[in-house]
């Protein structure tokens, strides 16, 4: 995959991925604490933590290298 398309895939993956991925974590989250009740912050807390590291592993190779200049970039003085 080429530099400008993996910025591209990066720029969707960070402008729909990511939303819908935290859609989706609440969602989940608020089941829970329907079904059992609120649980403690700690637990909480590592959810969303957990949950931050399964959204970014998969996406890994896609981010490497983004901010880099590109081969066919001019060089500023």
């Amino acid at each position: 995959m080429t530099l400008k398309s993996r910025k591209r895939w990066a720029l969707i993956v960070l402008v729909v991925g990511l939303p819908a991925w935290i859609v989706l974590v609440v969602t989940v989250e608020n089941a829970l604490i329907r079904a059992w009740g609120p649980p403690p912050f700690l637990s909480e807390l590592v959810i969303y933590v957990g949950a931050a590291f399964l959204w970014a592993m998969p996406f890994k190779a896609l981010f490497t290298g983004i901010g880099a200049a590109g081969p066919d970039s001019e060089k500023r003085p």
